[in-house]
Protein backbone atom coordinates (compact mmCIF):
# COMPACT_ATOMS: atom_id res chain seq x y z
CA UNK A 1 0.00 0.00 0.00
CA UNK A 2 1.86 3.39 -0.90
CA UNK A 3 1.88 6.34 1.65
CA UNK A 4 2.03 9.68 1.41
CA UNK A 5 1.63 13.14 2.87
CA UNK A 6 2.16 16.73 1.98
CA UNK A 7 4.98 19.39 3.40
CA UNK A 8 6.23 22.84 2.82
CA UNK A 9 9.54 23.08 1.34
CA UNK A 10 11.51 26.21 0.46
CA UNK A 11 13.09 25.61 -3.17
CA UNK A 12 14.90 27.78 -5.70
CA UNK A 13 13.79 27.01 -9.12
CA UNK A 14 13.33 27.91 -12.97
CA UNK A 15 12.72 31.45 -12.56
CA UNK A 16 15.79 32.81 -10.94
CA UNK A 17 19.33 31.90 -9.11
CA UNK A 18 18.36 32.42 -5.51
CA UNK A 19 14.84 32.92 -5.83
CA UNK A 20 13.04 31.32 -3.16
CA UNK A 21 9.01 30.72 -2.72
CA UNK A 22 7.44 27.79 -0.20
CA UNK A 23 6.00 25.27 -2.06
CA UNK A 24 3.95 22.70 -1.52
CA UNK A 25 5.35 19.04 -2.20
CA UNK A 26 3.94 15.37 -1.96
CA UNK A 27 6.43 12.78 0.20
CA UNK A 28 5.61 9.19 -1.06
CA UNK A 29 7.20 6.39 -0.53
CA UNK A 30 6.40 4.53 -3.57
CA UNK A 31 8.38 5.39 -6.89
CA UNK A 32 8.45 3.32 -9.84
CA UNK A 33 11.72 4.73 -10.89
CA UNK A 34 13.84 3.36 -8.45
CA UNK A 35 15.14 0.53 -9.98
CA UNK A 36 16.35 3.12 -12.40
CA UNK A 37 19.00 4.32 -10.05
CA UNK A 38 22.32 3.35 -11.02
CA UNK A 39 24.87 3.99 -7.88
CA UNK A 40 28.17 2.83 -9.79
CA UNK A 41 28.29 6.09 -12.37
CA UNK A 42 27.45 8.10 -8.19
CA UNK A 43 31.05 10.22 -7.77
CA UNK A 44 30.52 13.03 -5.35
CA UNK A 45 33.71 13.89 -5.06
CA UNK A 46 33.76 16.07 -7.15
CA UNK A 47 33.00 20.00 -6.71
CA UNK A 48 29.05 20.56 -6.68
CA UNK A 49 28.59 21.94 -9.69
CA UNK A 50 25.59 22.63 -12.52
CA UNK A 51 27.06 20.46 -15.54
CA UNK A 52 25.51 23.43 -17.89
CA UNK A 53 25.17 26.74 -15.79
CA UNK A 54 28.37 25.76 -14.13
CA UNK A 55 26.70 27.60 -10.49
CA UNK A 56 27.02 25.99 -7.36
CA UNK A 57 23.80 26.61 -6.17
CA UNK A 58 20.73 24.55 -5.37
CA UNK A 59 22.45 21.49 -7.44
CA UNK A 60 21.01 18.17 -7.58
CA UNK A 61 22.87 15.19 -8.31
CA UNK A 62 20.90 12.65 -11.10
CA UNK A 63 21.15 8.98 -9.46
CA UNK A 64 20.96 7.84 -12.85
CA UNK A 65 23.65 9.20 -15.00
CA UNK A 66 25.27 11.02 -12.13
CA UNK A 67 25.66 14.33 -13.72
CA UNK A 68 24.84 17.76 -11.86
CA UNK A 69 21.98 20.35 -12.65
CA UNK A 70 20.51 23.73 -11.10
CA UNK A 71 17.12 23.71 -9.68
CA UNK A 72 14.18 21.47 -10.04
CA UNK A 73 11.33 23.81 -11.36
CA UNK A 74 10.08 23.50 -14.53
CA UNK A 75 12.52 25.83 -16.32
CA UNK A 76 15.01 24.06 -14.63
CA UNK A 77 18.44 22.18 -16.18
CA UNK A 78 17.00 19.27 -13.88
CA UNK A 79 13.60 19.28 -15.28
CA UNK A 80 15.02 19.63 -19.06
CA UNK A 81 17.41 17.17 -18.51
CA UNK A 82 14.71 14.75 -16.68
CA UNK A 83 12.68 15.49 -20.24
CA UNK A 84 15.40 14.66 -22.72
CA UNK A 85 17.18 11.76 -21.26
CA UNK A 86 13.86 10.10 -18.99
CA UNK A 87 16.08 10.52 -15.71
CA UNK A 88 13.98 10.65 -13.09
CA UNK A 89 15.46 10.19 -9.60
CA UNK A 90 17.65 13.57 -8.57
CA UNK A 91 19.20 14.08 -4.57
CA UNK A 92 19.27 17.48 -3.53
CA UNK A 93 23.21 17.87 -2.68
CA UNK A 94 22.49 20.72 0.00
CA UNK A 95 19.72 19.21 1.78
CA UNK A 96 20.27 15.63 0.95
CA UNK A 97 16.80 14.79 -0.13
CA UNK A 98 15.12 12.59 -3.15
CA UNK A 99 12.97 14.04 -5.55
CA UNK A 100 11.01 12.52 -8.41
CA UNK A 101 11.06 14.73 -11.65
CA UNK A 102 9.13 16.23 -13.74
CA UNK A 103 6.31 14.66 -11.62
CA UNK A 104 7.77 16.89 -8.55
CA UNK A 105 7.08 14.81 -5.77
CA UNK A 106 9.62 13.82 -2.92
CA UNK A 107 11.24 10.34 -2.29
CA UNK A 108 10.91 8.95 1.24
CA UNK A 109 12.18 5.27 0.99
CA UNK A 110 15.13 3.95 3.12
CA UNK A 111 17.05 1.99 -0.14
CA UNK A 112 18.40 5.38 -0.88
CA UNK A 113 19.78 6.21 2.58
CA UNK A 114 23.07 4.23 1.71
CA UNK A 115 23.79 7.64 -0.78
CA UNK A 116 22.59 10.07 1.14
CA UNK A 117 25.68 8.66 3.65
CA UNK A 118 28.37 8.24 0.66
CA UNK A 119 27.31 12.19 -0.22
CA UNK A 120 27.70 12.85 3.56
CA UNK A 121 28.93 10.40 6.01
CA UNK A 122 28.05 10.77 9.43
CA UNK A 123 29.32 8.75 12.75
CA UNK A 124 27.66 8.17 15.98
CA UNK A 125 29.88 8.88 19.41
CA UNK A 126 29.74 4.66 19.20
CA UNK A 127 30.88 4.45 16.17
CA UNK A 128 33.67 5.91 16.56
CA UNK A 129 34.97 4.13 20.06
CA UNK A 130 34.97 0.82 17.56
CA UNK A 131 36.91 2.35 14.69
CA UNK A 132 40.18 1.74 16.45
CA UNK A 133 39.33 -1.60 17.93
CA UNK A 134 37.78 -2.98 13.94
CA UNK A 135 40.44 -4.21 11.56
CA UNK A 136 37.92 -5.64 8.89
CA UNK A 137 38.30 -4.84 5.32
CA UNK A 138 35.32 -3.14 3.43
CA UNK A 139 34.24 -3.65 -0.09
CA UNK A 140 33.83 -1.08 -2.14
CA UNK A 141 30.64 -0.97 -4.62
CA UNK A 142 33.20 -1.09 -7.62
CA UNK A 143 34.57 -4.33 -6.32
CA UNK A 144 37.56 -3.08 -4.91
CA UNK A 145 38.89 -4.23 -1.24
CA UNK A 146 39.77 -1.36 1.22
CA UNK A 147 40.17 -0.84 5.26
CA UNK A 148 38.30 2.43 6.51
CA UNK A 149 40.70 5.19 7.09
CA UNK A 150 43.57 3.59 4.99
CA UNK A 151 42.19 4.67 1.66
CA UNK A 152 44.15 5.43 -0.98
CA UNK A 153 43.56 9.87 -2.19
CA UNK A 154 44.25 10.93 -5.62
CA UNK A 155 47.07 13.16 -7.25
CA UNK A 156 45.46 15.38 -8.75
CA UNK A 157 47.72 16.87 -11.98
CA UNK A 158 50.21 14.93 -10.70
CA UNK A 159 51.20 17.86 -8.30
CA UNK A 160 49.17 17.23 -5.26
CA UNK A 161 51.64 14.33 -3.38
CA UNK A 162 52.99 16.47 -1.07
CA UNK A 163 48.87 17.47 0.34
CA UNK A 164 47.95 13.63 0.27
CA UNK A 165 50.97 12.35 2.69
CA UNK A 166 50.50 15.47 4.91
CA UNK A 167 46.00 14.56 4.96
CA UNK A 168 47.52 10.34 5.36
CA UNK A 169 49.30 11.81 8.38
CA UNK A 170 46.97 13.96 9.96
CA UNK A 171 44.17 10.97 9.87
CA UNK A 172 46.65 9.20 11.81
CA UNK A 173 45.79 11.61 14.96
CA UNK A 174 43.21 9.74 16.83
CA UNK A 175 42.10 12.88 18.60
CA UNK A 176 42.01 15.37 15.81
CA UNK A 177 40.43 12.63 14.04
CA UNK A 178 37.29 11.87 16.22
CA UNK A 179 36.53 15.66 16.45
CA UNK A 180 36.03 16.24 12.78
CA UNK A 181 34.10 12.56 12.22
CA UNK A 182 31.43 14.73 14.33
CA UNK A 183 29.73 17.15 11.74
CA UNK A 184 28.04 19.09 14.69
CA UNK A 185 31.38 19.86 16.13
CA UNK A 186 31.90 22.33 13.77
CA UNK A 187 28.52 23.02 11.74
CA UNK A 188 28.30 26.41 12.98
CA UNK A 189 31.86 27.14 11.58
CA UNK A 190 32.15 29.85 8.71
CA UNK A 191 35.90 28.62 7.52
CA UNK A 192 35.61 26.71 4.15
CA UNK A 193 39.02 24.84 5.23
CA UNK A 194 37.39 23.40 8.10
CA UNK A 195 34.03 21.87 6.27
CA UNK A 196 36.02 20.83 3.14
CA UNK A 197 38.68 19.06 5.67
CA UNK A 198 35.95 17.47 7.77
CA UNK A 199 34.09 16.10 4.76
CA UNK A 200 37.47 14.32 4.03
CA UNK A 201 38.17 12.93 7.08
CA UNK A 202 34.27 11.57 6.90
CA UNK A 203 35.06 10.23 3.63
CA UNK A 204 38.61 8.91 4.29
CA UNK A 205 36.90 6.74 7.82
CA UNK A 206 33.54 5.94 5.87
CA UNK A 207 32.97 1.87 5.86
CA UNK A 208 29.89 2.02 3.31
CA UNK A 209 31.90 3.92 0.38
CA UNK A 210 31.51 3.12 -3.56
CA UNK A 211 34.96 2.87 -4.47
CA UNK A 212 37.99 2.16 -2.66
CA UNK A 213 39.72 5.78 -2.80
CA UNK A 214 39.01 9.62 -2.26
CA UNK A 215 39.40 12.18 -4.62
CA UNK A 216 40.38 15.35 -2.44
CA UNK A 217 38.68 17.69 -5.03
CA UNK A 218 36.49 19.79 -3.14
CA UNK A 219 39.47 19.70 0.24
CA UNK A 220 41.78 21.51 -2.45
CA UNK A 221 39.40 23.49 -4.11
CA UNK A 222 38.87 25.23 -0.55
CA UNK A 223 42.74 25.73 -0.02
CA UNK A 224 43.83 27.07 -3.53
CA UNK A 225 40.80 29.94 -3.30
CA UNK A 226 43.58 30.91 -0.08
CA UNK A 227 46.01 33.70 -0.65
CA UNK A 228 49.30 31.59 0.00
CA UNK A 229 47.96 28.78 -1.94
CA UNK A 230 50.41 29.55 -4.96
CA UNK A 231 53.44 29.60 -2.49
CA UNK A 232 53.04 26.80 -1.30
CA UNK A 233 52.24 24.89 -4.40
CA UNK A 234 55.40 26.11 -5.94
CA UNK A 235 57.21 24.70 -3.35
CA UNK A 236 55.47 21.35 -2.76
CA UNK A 237 56.98 20.31 0.41
CA UNK A 238 54.20 18.48 2.95
CA UNK A 239 55.75 20.53 5.89
CA UNK A 240 55.11 23.80 4.87
CA UNK A 241 51.44 23.03 3.74
CA UNK A 242 50.84 20.95 6.94
CA UNK A 243 52.10 23.77 8.70
CA UNK A 244 50.19 26.10 7.14
CA UNK A 245 46.96 23.66 7.15
CA UNK A 246 47.22 23.47 11.33
CA UNK A 247 47.28 26.88 11.71
CA UNK A 248 44.27 27.74 9.01
CA UNK A 249 42.18 24.86 10.71
CA UNK A 250 42.91 26.86 13.96
CA UNK A 251 42.04 30.12 13.33
CA UNK A 252 38.47 28.73 11.25
CA UNK A 253 37.74 26.68 14.29
CA UNK A 254 38.25 29.75 16.70
CA UNK A 255 36.54 31.79 14.51
CA UNK A 256 37.76 35.59 13.98
CA UNK A 257 34.63 37.48 16.00
CA UNK A 258 35.73 39.51 18.37
CA UNK A 259 32.64 38.32 20.58
CA UNK A 260 34.60 34.63 20.67
CA UNK A 261 37.03 34.81 22.99
CA UNK A 262 38.14 31.16 22.88
CA UNK A 263 41.97 31.07 22.05
CA UNK A 264 42.03 26.96 22.04
CA UNK A 265 40.94 24.76 19.35
CA UNK A 266 41.14 20.58 19.02
CA UNK A 267 44.29 21.72 16.56
CA UNK A 268 46.24 22.92 20.02
CA UNK A 269 45.18 20.69 22.30
CA UNK A 270 46.77 17.99 19.81
CA UNK A 271 49.82 19.87 18.63
CA UNK A 272 50.94 22.41 21.02
CA UNK A 273 53.66 22.61 23.02
CA UNK A 274 55.89 25.58 24.77
CA UNK A 275 59.70 25.93 24.58
CA UNK A 276 62.07 28.13 26.19
CA UNK A 277 64.16 29.92 24.17
CA UNK A 278 67.74 31.95 25.40
CA UNK A 279 68.56 34.17 22.84
CA UNK A 280 72.26 35.40 23.58
CA UNK A 281 72.80 38.34 20.12
CA UNK A 282 77.06 39.01 19.45
CA UNK A 283 77.10 42.07 18.04
CA UNK A 284 80.69 43.83 17.12
CA UNK A 285 80.65 46.06 20.18
CA UNK A 286 77.84 44.17 22.15
CA UNK A 287 75.98 41.42 23.41
CA UNK A 288 72.73 41.35 24.68
CA UNK A 289 70.92 38.36 26.02
CA UNK A 290 66.75 37.70 26.59
CA UNK A 291 65.17 34.95 27.14
CA UNK A 292 61.25 34.43 26.17
CA UNK A 293 58.31 31.29 25.56
CA UNK A 294 56.82 30.85 22.65
CA UNK A 295 54.52 27.73 21.80
CA UNK A 296 54.65 25.31 18.81
CA UNK A 297 53.43 22.54 16.46
CA UNK A 298 56.39 20.83 15.07
CA UNK A 299 60.02 21.37 16.01
CA UNK A 300 62.51 21.29 13.50
CA UNK A 301 65.29 18.97 13.69
CA UNK A 302 68.62 19.82 11.95
CA UNK A 303 71.06 17.68 10.14
CA UNK A 304 74.96 17.20 10.07
CA UNK A 305 76.16 18.14 6.87
CA UNK A 306 77.15 15.70 4.65
CA UNK A 307 80.36 14.03 3.80
CA UNK A 308 82.74 15.41 1.41
CA UNK A 309 84.78 13.12 0.22
CA UNK A 310 83.73 9.77 -1.36
CA UNK A 311 84.89 6.34 -0.01
CA UNK A 312 87.59 4.12 -1.12
CA UNK A 313 84.61 2.73 -4.26
CA UNK A 314 84.24 6.62 -5.25
CA UNK A 315 80.75 6.06 -4.12
CA UNK A 316 79.29 8.60 -1.75
CA UNK A 317 79.32 8.14 1.87
CA UNK A 318 75.84 8.10 3.44
CA UNK A 319 76.05 9.44 7.01
CA UNK A 320 73.45 8.24 9.77
CA UNK A 321 72.57 9.78 13.05
CA UNK A 322 70.69 9.04 15.65
CA UNK A 323 67.02 10.92 16.44
CA UNK A 324 68.58 11.51 20.10
CA UNK A 325 70.96 13.00 19.11
CA UNK A 326 69.37 15.21 16.85
CA UNK A 327 66.79 16.11 19.55
CA UNK A 328 69.88 17.39 22.37
CA UNK A 329 69.33 20.65 20.28
CA UNK A 330 66.08 21.36 22.74
CA UNK A 331 68.10 20.46 25.75
CA UNK A 332 68.58 23.74 26.83
CA UNK A 333 72.16 23.68 26.78
CA UNK A 334 73.46 22.80 23.08
CA UNK A 335 74.24 26.34 21.20
CA UNK A 336 72.33 26.94 17.74
CA UNK A 337 73.73 29.66 15.69
CA UNK A 338 71.86 32.12 13.88
CA UNK A 339 73.09 34.73 11.38
CA UNK A 340 70.46 37.66 11.53
CA UNK A 341 73.08 39.65 9.16
CA UNK A 342 76.50 40.66 7.99
CA UNK A 343 77.70 41.71 11.80
CA UNK A 344 75.36 40.16 14.10
CA UNK A 345 74.78 36.40 15.38
CA UNK A 346 72.51 34.92 17.48
CA UNK A 347 73.50 31.83 20.04
CA UNK A 348 70.06 30.15 20.51
CA UNK A 349 69.36 27.47 23.35
CA UNK A 350 66.06 25.51 22.89
CA UNK A 351 64.34 23.51 26.29
CA UNK A 352 61.00 22.14 26.06
CA UNK A 353 58.93 23.28 28.80
CA UNK A 354 55.54 21.60 27.69
CA UNK A 355 55.33 18.37 25.81
CA UNK A 356 51.77 18.09 23.22
CA UNK A 357 49.80 14.99 23.00
CA UNK A 358 51.06 14.63 19.84
CA UNK A 359 55.23 15.62 18.68
CA UNK A 360 55.44 16.72 14.99
CA UNK A 361 59.39 16.10 13.95
CA UNK A 362 60.40 17.46 10.58
CA UNK A 363 64.39 16.80 8.78
CA UNK A 364 65.51 19.58 7.48
CA UNK A 365 66.73 17.92 4.44
CA UNK A 366 66.76 20.26 2.18
CA UNK A 367 68.88 23.27 1.52
CA UNK A 368 68.57 26.28 -1.25
CA UNK A 369 71.97 26.55 -2.72
CA UNK A 370 72.05 29.90 -5.32
CA UNK A 371 69.53 28.36 -8.33
CA UNK A 372 69.08 24.76 -7.20
CA UNK A 373 68.17 22.88 -3.67
CA UNK A 374 70.49 20.21 -2.43
CA UNK A 375 69.42 17.28 -0.39
CA UNK A 376 70.96 15.88 2.77
CA UNK A 377 71.05 12.44 2.23
CA UNK A 378 71.77 11.36 5.97
CA UNK A 379 69.98 8.84 7.64
CA UNK A 380 68.04 9.21 10.96
CA UNK A 381 67.40 6.10 13.55
CA UNK A 382 64.50 6.21 15.16
CA UNK A 383 62.40 4.24 17.34
CA UNK A 384 58.80 3.19 16.18
CA UNK A 385 57.98 2.14 19.57
CA UNK A 386 58.60 4.50 22.89
CA UNK A 387 60.45 7.71 22.32
CA UNK A 388 61.46 8.99 25.65
CA UNK A 389 62.74 12.46 26.03
CA UNK A 390 65.46 13.33 28.62
CA UNK A 391 63.84 15.44 30.42
CA UNK A 392 60.19 13.85 31.29
CA UNK A 393 61.22 10.06 31.38
CA UNK A 394 57.05 9.07 32.16
CA UNK A 395 55.83 10.20 28.96
CA UNK A 396 56.24 7.97 25.85
CA UNK A 397 55.58 8.41 22.26
CA UNK A 398 55.23 5.74 19.53
CA UNK A 399 55.78 6.57 15.82
CA UNK A 400 52.17 5.99 13.97
CA UNK A 401 53.30 8.63 11.04
CA UNK A 402 56.48 8.96 8.79
CA UNK A 403 56.82 10.62 5.60
CA UNK A 404 59.59 10.16 3.36
CA UNK A 405 61.04 11.57 -0.05
CA UNK A 406 62.18 9.53 -2.55
CA UNK A 407 64.34 10.53 -5.53
CA UNK A 408 66.08 14.09 -6.74
CA UNK A 409 65.06 17.24 -5.13
CA UNK A 410 63.09 18.87 -7.76
CA UNK A 411 62.13 15.57 -9.49
CA UNK A 412 61.32 13.12 -6.22
CA UNK A 413 57.70 11.93 -4.84
CA UNK A 414 56.55 11.75 -1.23
CA UNK A 415 54.79 8.71 0.48
CA UNK A 416 53.74 8.32 4.01
CA UNK A 417 54.29 5.04 6.26
CA UNK A 418 51.70 4.89 8.85
CA UNK A 419 50.08 2.34 11.25
CA UNK A 420 46.84 1.08 11.42
CA UNK A 421 45.90 0.89 14.81
CA UNK A 422 44.05 -2.45 15.16
CA UNK A 423 46.27 -4.52 14.10
CA UNK A 424 49.66 -2.54 14.70
CA UNK A 425 50.25 -3.40 11.06
CA UNK A 426 52.32 -1.01 9.02
CA UNK A 427 51.46 0.46 5.52
CA UNK A 428 53.22 2.43 2.93
CA UNK A 429 50.77 5.16 0.94
CA UNK A 430 51.75 6.99 -2.19
CA UNK A 431 48.47 8.56 -3.55
CA UNK A 432 46.42 5.42 -4.50
CA UNK A 433 48.96 3.19 -4.02
CA UNK A 434 48.70 1.88 -0.43
CA UNK A 435 50.03 -1.88 0.87
CA UNK A 436 51.66 -3.65 3.51
CA UNK A 437 55.14 -2.75 4.80
CA UNK A 438 56.89 -4.60 8.00
CA UNK A 439 58.38 -2.05 10.59
CA UNK A 440 61.94 -2.58 9.82
CA UNK A 441 61.32 -0.75 6.32
CA UNK A 442 59.33 1.84 8.26
CA UNK A 443 62.63 2.46 10.46
CA UNK A 444 65.15 2.29 7.84
CA UNK A 445 63.21 4.84 5.37
CA UNK A 446 64.59 8.50 4.88
CA UNK A 447 62.47 10.44 7.07
CA UNK A 448 61.45 13.64 6.51
CA UNK A 449 58.09 14.38 8.77
CA UNK A 450 57.21 12.41 11.23
CA UNK A 451 54.41 12.19 14.27
CA UNK A 452 54.04 10.41 17.67
CA UNK A 453 51.57 9.94 20.12
CA UNK A 454 52.43 10.19 24.06
CA UNK A 455 50.72 7.42 26.01
CA UNK A 456 51.61 8.32 29.53
CA UNK A 457 53.48 5.59 31.84
CA UNK A 458 51.51 4.47 35.30
CA UNK A 459 53.95 5.26 38.12
CA UNK A 460 54.08 2.04 40.05
CA UNK A 461 52.82 2.14 43.76
CA UNK A 462 55.36 1.61 46.43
Amino acid sequence: MSMSHLGFQDDAHGGGVGQKRKRLVEVRRDCPYLDTVNRQVLDFDFRKLCSVSLSDLNVYACLVCGKFFQGRGQRSQVYTHSLEAEHHVFINLETEKFYCIPEGYEIEDPSLYDIRNVLNPRFSKEEIQQIDKNNLWSRALDGSNYIPGMVGLNNINLETDFVNVAIQSLMRVTQLRDFFLILENYQLCKSPIVHRFGELTRKIWHARNYKGHVSPHEFLQAVKTCKKWSQICQHSNPVEFMSWLLNKLHKGLIGTSKKNTTTSSIIHECFQGELEVAKEIINPDSTTTETCRMPFLMLGLDLPPPPLFKDVMEKNIIPQVALFNLLNKFDGKTVTEVVLNLSSVARMRYRITRLPRYLIFHVGRFAKKDFFTEKNPTLVSFPVKNLVLKDNMLKKYDLIANVVHDGKPEEGIYKVFVQHKSDELWYEMQDLHVQEVLPQIVALSEAYLQIYEQHVLQVPES
